[in-house]
């Protein structure tokens, strides 16, 4: 009987609250991001280090420079770590040999983005991320 009770209670509670609602009075839950920021400089087959970074989103941490600016950037974001289309026609413009990992969770959603400028889309995507790469934008011919 009391097993039957303890089930009745945890059901009322949980369609009161609804399916991904806050129960009134409860923290609100935000979504977790969390990102390790990797950049070779000179491309990852140089043998320099590269230089990395962390970024914590909600409460702001990590190493990056200008934590608060990032987060509130990546916010504004759609997808912001999408990968490129497949089917995409992009200019033959080489920005440079500089390369970056960004992966970790965004928004709550796993994310492993590889970042080059080896051509016109990837210079686009480059430039618009970086504010994630100590602000580094992609080379040659590349726009800021």
């Amino acid at each position: 009987m009391r097993a039957a009770v303890a089930f009745v209670a945890v059901l009322a509670a949980a369609v009161g609250c609804g399916a991904g609602q806050t129960a009134p009075g409860a923290p609100a839950q935000t979504a977790e991001t969390t990102l390790s920021i990797t950049l070779w400089e000179q491309g990852r087959e140089q043998q320099a280090a590269p230089t990395r970074w962390t970024l914590r989103c909600d409460p702001v941490g990590g190493t990056l420079p200008r934590r608060a600016a990032a987060c509130d950037r990546l916010r504004n974001l759609a997808q912001p770590f999408a990968p490129l289309r497949k089917n995409l026609i992009c200019t033959d413009l080489y920005g440079g040999p500089q390369q970056a990992v960004v992966a970790g969770r965004h928004e709550g959603r796993r994310v492993w983005a590889a970042l080059a400028a080896r051509n016109g889309c990837e210079i686009d995507r480059w430039n618009r991320l970086k504010f994630l790469l100590g602000g580094m934008s992609a080379g040659a011919g590349a726009s800021s």
